[in-house]
């Protein structure tokens, strides 16, 4: 190896580590304030070191709050609203990408104006709605909100994988008698995975963060989402930051489990399509 290559090679990993750690310091800093006491945060300054002796005081804390049924509650939102949005848009998806209909343009416009439309804006209408068909203070209710928004990313990005594969498949599947169904589900799905993990990840992440609909539909405490309950802990005259931390922390790590999980799949749908060959 020459003394050139070495060079770039160090200065390669020299810029791995500095990316590394710019995307983990904030996690370690969510460690280092959730083990902290209160009085060192608002007092002489918090340590840049997680203090292990203020972990009971944070267990504590944290006891206190269903955490837990909040975690479940936000991943069974997430969960049902990818799910949801997952075979929908698969449904619209494969319908755009394959069938010619008179208003197919229009459709495909009205998606994309769904994305340009505030949620503040449909609150109050969806809050009428929701109480006429009883679906307030709902973990079922939350999730179609939330569908409203990942629907139209996940068909778009579907579309345009669909798009990409060759129609000569499906004729050769038609000329065998194979329902349409069945040339989606076991054709056209099976090539586009990487492109369905996009989705997944577009609709899981959209979910997992949704606080207006969640702050303004649910109301039983036992139905809060992790960003619901996470607001609870800031009071009119104090707000425990170390519990926020602690309890942050513990919201972040299945979404970076699941992102770690399908992270392959992510990069391999985001350039699907963009080399022909």
């Amino acid at each position: 190896m020459t003394k050139k290559h070495l060079t770039l090679k160090l200065l390669r990993y020299l810029l791995i580590g500095v990316l590394l750690v710019c995307a983990g310091f904030p996690v370690y800093w969510m460690a280092a304030t959730a083990l902290s006491a209160n009085s060192e945060l608002y007092g002489s300054g918090q340590s840049f070191f997680p203090q292990l002796k203020h972990f009971p005081a944070l267990l504590h804390d944290l006891g206190e709050v269903p955490i837990g049924l909040w975690l479940f509650n936000t991943l069974l939102v997430a969960a049902g609203g990818t799910v949801l949005s997952l075979v929908l848009g698969s449904l619209a998806g494969y319908a755009l990408s394959r069938f010619r209909f008179h208003g197919k343009g229009l459709v495909g416009f009205f998606l994309f104006v769904t994305q340009v439309v505030p949620e503040a804006l449909i609150l109050v209408p969806l809050y009428a709605m929701f109480i006429t068909f009883g679906l307030l203070n709902s973990l079922a209710g939350l999730v179609l909100a939330n569908v409203g928004f990942s629907l139209p990313v996940a068909c778009f990005v579907l579309k345009g994988a669909m798009d990409a594969v060759p129609y000569e498949i499906e004729e050769s599947a038609i000329i065998d008698n194979c329902p349409r169904f069945s040339i989606l589900t076991m054709i056209i799905l099976p090539l586009i995975m990487p492109s369905i993990a996009a989705a997944a990840v577009v609709a899981f992440f959209a979910g997992w963060n949704e606080f207006l609909f969640a702050s303004t539909f649910l109301m039983d405490r036992d139905k809060w989402t992790a960003s619901v309950g996470l607001a609870s802990f800031v009071g009119q005259y104090e707000t425990p930051m170390s519990a926020v931390m602690g309890a942050a922390l513990v919201f972040s790590i299945p979404a970076i489990v699941f992102f770690l999980l399908i992270q392959r799949k992510i990069v391999a749908g985001l350039t699907a399509g963009a080399v022909k060959g």
